[in-house]
């Protein structure tokens, strides 16, 4: 699996999500679950000759609202659910690919959602993710813990300081490729990006 080049510092703000997006959504095949699947932010990147049919997981009834109105502009069957992630609606072993995407920042517990998700992938399944999270630099880290507590509060319980390849391993997972670095002109404290795939080990 090629993740493609890391966006360029000319490539700022949302400009630079889309671009992550860009890179990893594609390499989704088959029957697919999107966790965290918002307005539909991921459907244009899908391939639609590799992907049989996606599952949207989002809690969010204002979400599913939006997102049902671009789920019909695609040739993918597209399903929005009503569901978390620590509990998804899938058989074990039913699913070929998870794709989240700036997801596991919000969810409750993410060690439970791992599980879950480990739980329905096929054995040769794959979880795609992007994710920010803990930056390796000790300054910054300081500067995330401290702020991660009001950050909560007004981002929609989102963590600052989640280790995001640590949790995919602890989960059982084996990463199988991952590029880490800061993402161009966002905060500092939101802008270290973990992108890769990773199999059930």
């Amino acid at each position: 699996m090629d993740l493609g080049a890391t966006p360029s510092g000319c490539v700022c703000g949302q400009a630079a999500l889309t671009a992550q997006r860009e890179r990893l959504v594609p390499h989704a095949l088959g029957d697919v679950i999107e966790i965290g699947f918002g307005r539909g932010e991921n459907l244009p990147y899908y391939d639609a000759v590799r992907t049989t049919r996606i599952t949207g997981i989002e809690p969010s009834a204002s979400a599913r609202r939006k997102a049902a109105r671009v789920v019909g502009k695609t040739a993918i069957p597209v399903e929005l659910v009503d569901a978390r992630a620590e509990d998804l609606p899938a058989a074990d072993a039913s699913v070929d690919t998870v794709v989240m995407t700036y997801t596991l920042c919000t969810v409750q517990d993410p060690q439970a959602a791992l599980a879950e998700i480990r739980r329905v992938l096929k054995p040769e399944g794959r979880l795609l993710f992007c994710e920010h999270g803990a930056a390796p630099d000790a300054s910054l880290s300081r500067w995330q813990r401290r702020w991660e507590p009001v950050w909560k509060l007004f981002n929609g319980g989102c963590h600052l300081t989640r280790p995001i390849d640590q949790l995919i391993e602890e989960a059982g997972f084996r990463i199988e490729q991952i590029d880490t670095g800061y993402v161009p002109c966002t905060p500092k404290i939101v802008a270290f990006d973990y992108l890769g795939s990773a199999r059930p080990g």
